[in-house]
């Protein structure tokens, strides 16, 4: 038995004991778990009990944005050693399927994904996960950064997906975690400029010294005009939608150029319809991400390196005790807030 947060149902949260599988297979590591990362995933469980068709039925423990250290490791492996400092992949995927051996690994059906019901997470002292998804990380990054890597896995799969040339000008529909991540990834992918919407200015605030970054309130600006002076009339050669809300398909292709891209990022809570005849028009291509697959080291390098810096983010932290505490004040949304952490060991 072993403490962990477990969600037993919508909004009831406990900080108990519960059984933790902990056996070391031959590929695998136990990680003693240090910062975890509250994600809107695990949010909306914890507020509504079920993403889509993803319900949860038994307790489950929550988190899936994770660093920690190595404590043990299995007979085969060979590039991780105990004491070792590592963040996590939270999917592990069917080896043998048809989407794996495509090497499209996040789109496997069959994927384990942590705290997905009904596969527990990472909000426990210890966990074991295969070694093969588990990265050793630099030294200069911090057990903070390291959970930060999964987020951030999300916005650079969007960026690889946009196929963005050196000089792009990008548009990005939201500035929460996700839409944040994907404004670093645009700029690191080589785009010249970042239109960054949201309709909340501490998160806007939070870019007020990138001077590749342009920022629009939408409820004082309108983005659209924003776009067409920065370009020259021409339009955005790239829109990432991140914010999921429905409202932000309505004009998304005004704001691209001939030829432009669409990255679709945030994940809508229903259907939305799109202008088929706009899209025709500009011949604009549409991309869409699901995850992220062979990101991390990558993710990693540009942490270490200083071209991307996520320390701004970390909103707060909170130590593992206090952990029903952090979900809740997570779920008020306060307007400062981009990323809370748990601190589960020291």
């Amino acid at each position: 038995m072993a403490k962990a947060l477990v969600l037993e149902k919508t909004l009831d949260l406990k900080l108990r004991d519960i059984e933790v599988p902990l056996a070391v297979g031959p590929r695998d590591v136990k990680i003693e778990i240090r910062n975890v990362g509250v994600c809107g995933s695990d949010l909306h469980y914890f507020l509504h009990g079920k993403i889509g068709p993803y319900v949860v039925e038994q307790p489950m423990i929550l988190g899936h944005e994770a660093s920690g250290v190595v404590a043990e490791v299995g007979s085969e492996v060979t590039h991780l050693k105990v004491g070792d400092r590592v963040c996590m992949e939270p999917g592990i995927p069917d080896s043998s399927s048809r989407a794996t051996m495509e090497g499209l690994y996040n789109l496997d059906p069959a994927v384990s994904f942590w705290a997905t019901p009904p596969i527990h997470g990472c909000l426990t002292p210890h966990v074991v996960h295969p070694a093969a998804f588990t990265f050793k990380m630099p030294d200069n990054v911090s057990f903070a950064e390291g959970a930060f890597v999964e987020p951030l896995a999300i916005g650079l799969q969007a960026a690889k997906k946009a196929a963005i040339k050196p000089g792009d000008v990008a548009v990005v529909i939201g500035a929460g975690t996700i839409g944040a991540m994907t404004a670093l990834a645009a700029l690191a992918g080589g785009a010249s400029r970042v239109i960054l919407a949201d309709l909340v200015p501490e998160k806007l605030a939070l870019f007020k010294d990138d001077p590749a970054v342009t920022t629009v309130n939408v409820k004082e600006q309108n983005l659209a005009e924003v776009v067409k002076a920065a370009t020259n009339g021409w339009g955005a050669n790239i829109v990432f939608e991140a914010s999921g809300g429905a409202k932000a398909f309505e004009h998304i292709f005004e704001l691209l150029c001939p030829g432009g891209c669409v990255v679709l990022v945030g994940i809508p809570v229903d259907k939305v319809p799109f202008d088929i005849v706009a899209i025709q028009a500009k011949e604009a291509r549409i991309e869409s991400v699901f995850r992220y697959a062979n990101i991390f080291p990558r993710a990693l390098a540009l942490i270490s390196s200083g071209k991307i810096d996520v320390k701004r983010f970390i909103s707060r932290v909170f130590p593992f005790a206090q952990g029903v505490e952090a979900f809740e004040e997570a779920a008020k949304a306060r307007p400062g807030d981009v990323k809370i952490q748990i601190a589960v060991t020291e």
